[in-house]
């Protein structure tokens, strides 16, 4: 089973890869392999929760698509796609830093993907009224929806997990990653700047264009309007709130999306039409896809290779937490950061007990965040959030970004994807690894 799980897996990868074959079959065929040779039976593949479907960011998706379907239907997002560009005086650089930094900050409070849902459109509207290539703008905020994401307890699904798992609290990633973040994003933007600063550029006709347009006319639906900002309110709220109330994150999308569906007077059929559905069935296939792996220990045993190999002290996790940080980075590029965070969770806790020679089960909060683990905890969640920019399919806003450009007419090849991501993840690793030793091993500052 072992090694009929790791050539479904390479075979689904390099067919993705190559893109003869649209993404979504090559995953569900994929897929309906590891169930037909029971490398996962379908128990595991739709119920269990280590291994199967992650049905709580498949409906977060698909609420969240709703919720923007009948939102576009109001003209919101022409509204603020003028605005930005007027803001930006229509500037084709300075628009690309303005929803940068609007994508990084909405996912370090929300999530990256609600971020991005919001956002796409809003850029596929900027690029046709400047009549540019909105595929710059919108890998751009996918990365920076990944590297925002990195910040918070809340922004990514991984460091939810990693919070669970050790212990963390809000405060803490605010203390430990809050300040890489900030750095890694601003040497980013100036990067950017000399990548694309002279290379977008559009007519002042064009810009002349764009400013002079009105951004109200744009409302088409002031009702539907004043109710889907308030169901939108409402649901960011449900998300900030949720681990107090209680609720998965799908639980509070799916409410705001069947209360404002309800409250709209839009027929479902329109509207769930709309819903990115090849998008949700690449991420169904993906998931069982990485079951099987993880069923027959693939991530399991190259994760304790890594932990093998780098021989951690009860003082000393130098190298460790280096090679975590690199070994999560460039996993997360190619598999799923959520399957991958799952898998390293219990083997950092394994590794806990026999350093610090406790019986299994038996670690305390204090060896668990000892001021020599936290260094490794960090560069679990910097690796797996930053790493997920190196592809396509690295995190399930990069998924997303590609789903709805290919829609609007603008593909995305895997390629072109990785020309953009893969230098990003390696900058933004180095900054990290830069980060992790000057502040934990160069001042000791825990």
């Amino acid at each position: 089973m072992f090694w009929l799980a790791t050539f479904i897996f390479v075979a689904t990868y390099a067919l993705i890869v190559s893109e003869k074959v649209h993404k979504t079959k090559v995953a569900l065929f994929g897929a309906a392999l590891m169930l037909m040779t029971k490398v996962l039976l379908q128990e595991e593949a739709f119920n269990n929760l280590d291994l199967g479907v992650d049905w709580n960011v498949i409906f977060l998706l698909i609420s969240m698509m709703v919720i923007i379907n009948i939102m576009t239907k109001t003209g919101v997002f022409q509204y603020v796609a003028i605005k930005c560009a007027k803001i930006a005086n229509g500037e084709p650089f300075r628009i690309m830093t303005l929803f940068a930094v609007i994508t990084a900050v909405g996912s370090a409070f929300l999530d990256n993907v609600t971020t991005v849902l919001l956002l796409a459109p809003v850029t596929l509207m900027i690029a046709e009224q400047l009549e540019i290539n909105p595929i710059p703008y919108l890998i751009t905020e996918a990365l920076a929806s990944n590297i925002g994401g990195t910040a918070t307890l809340i922004g990514d699904p991984p460091n939810i997990m990693i919070a669970s798992k050790a212990g963390f609290n809000f405060i803490d990633f605010i203390n430990h990653l809050t300040p890489a973040i900030i750095f890694i994003f601003l040497f980013w933007m100036l990067a950017w700047k000399i990548v694309f600063g002279q290379r977008l550029q559009v007519s002042e006709e064009l810009k002349v264009r764009v400013k002079s347009l009105d951004e109200r006319e744009q409302i088409k639906d002031l009702l539907l309007l004043k109710k889907s900002l308030v169901v939108l309110g409402f649901t960011i709220l449900g998300f900030m709130l949720h681990g107090f109330f209680h609720y998965e994150p799908a639980t509070v999308a799916l409410m705001g999306a069947t209360t404002l569906l309800f409250i709209s007077g839009e027929e479902p059929q329109s509207i769930l039409a709309e819903v990115e559905w090849p998008t949700i069935f690449f991420f169904i296939g993906l998931f069982i896809i990485i079951g099987g792996i993880v069923k027959v220990g693939l991530v399991e045993e190259m994760s304790r290779a890594m932990l093998g190999a780098t021989h951690p002290q009860p003082d000393d996790m130098g190298l460790l937490s280096m090679v975590m940080l690199w070994f999560s980075a460039i996993c997360s590029a190619v598999v799923d950061n959520i399957p991958f965070v799952a898998t390293m969770n219990p083997l950092l806790i394994d590794m806990v007990h026999k350093v610090y020679h406790v019986e299994m089960g038996m670690a305390t909060a204090q060896q668990i965040q000892h001021p020599a683990m936290l260094p490794v905890w960090w560069a679990l969640a910097l690796g797996a959030c930053l790493g997920g920019n190196g592809s396509p399919i690295g995190a399930s806003a990069n998924v997303i970004v590609v789903g709805l450009s290919e829609k609007a007419g603008h593909k995305i090849s895997f390629v072109q994807f990785l020309k953009y991501g893969v230098p990003v993840m390696v900058m933004t690793v180095l900054l990290s690894m830069a980060y992790l030793y000057l502040r934990y091993y160069y001042f000791k500052w825990y």
